[in-house]
């Protein structure tokens, strides 16, 4: 399966895009949608929609994946955050992509094993089962790629859970 995972952010927007099988995970490619210091607001969406359209089209994702939105103290930014995630979600189905929504404790747990994990513990632990030689320079890009290792993950847990007769249904990080 071929995952793109997107880590949404109104400068800098992470994407990657990886090979799995649920089990071993390789990265295809991975990056950043930077939009700098441009002060239109509507403008950077506008970039991020562009570029998420052209890795679409290049990397040709089975499913995508992005996290959930989470509270922020700061009203503001949580709704910049969900209007790129907005963008993100509209380039996804304009592609006829499925897709997934993770909260990040889901996220933590399918990638660390551990929903309170550290930023710095879910991109080790990310690179490590990708199995990169190298850490990625960019956060984002490699918190994008926790993203599809999780959506990977789960897909692969339900389908073995779904063969073996049971019905799986995953809340907070839970599978029940």
């Amino acid at each position: 399966m071929r995952v793109l995972g997107i880590d949404c952010g109104s400068r800098r927007t992470g994407w990657g895009v990886i090979e799995s099988n649920g089990v071993r995970h390789s990265m295809r490619a991975a990056g950043v949608i930077a939009t700098g210091r441009e002060p239109a607001f509507e403008r950077r969406l506008l970039a991020i929609a562009r570029a998420l359209r052209e890795v679409i089209g290049e990397h040709l994702p089975e499913a995508a994946a992005v996290e959930e939105v989470f509270y922020s103290a700061n009203v503001k930014t949580a709704l910049k955050l969900a209007q790129v995630r907005g963008v993100a979600l509209l380039a996804v189905a304009e592609a006829g992509i499925e897709l997934a929504e993770y909260s990040p404790l889901e996220i933590k747990t399918s990638v660390v094993g551990y929903g309170r994990a550290e930023k710095c513990q879910v991109q080790r632990m990310a690179c490590s089962l990708l199995n990169l030689v190298e850490p990625l320079e960019s956060d984002d890009a490699s918190d994008a790629l926790a993203v599809a290792i999780c959506h990977a993950t789960m897909v692969a847990t339900n389908l073995r859970m779904r063969a073996g007769g049971c019905v799986v249904e995953q809340k907070d990080g839970v599978l029940r």
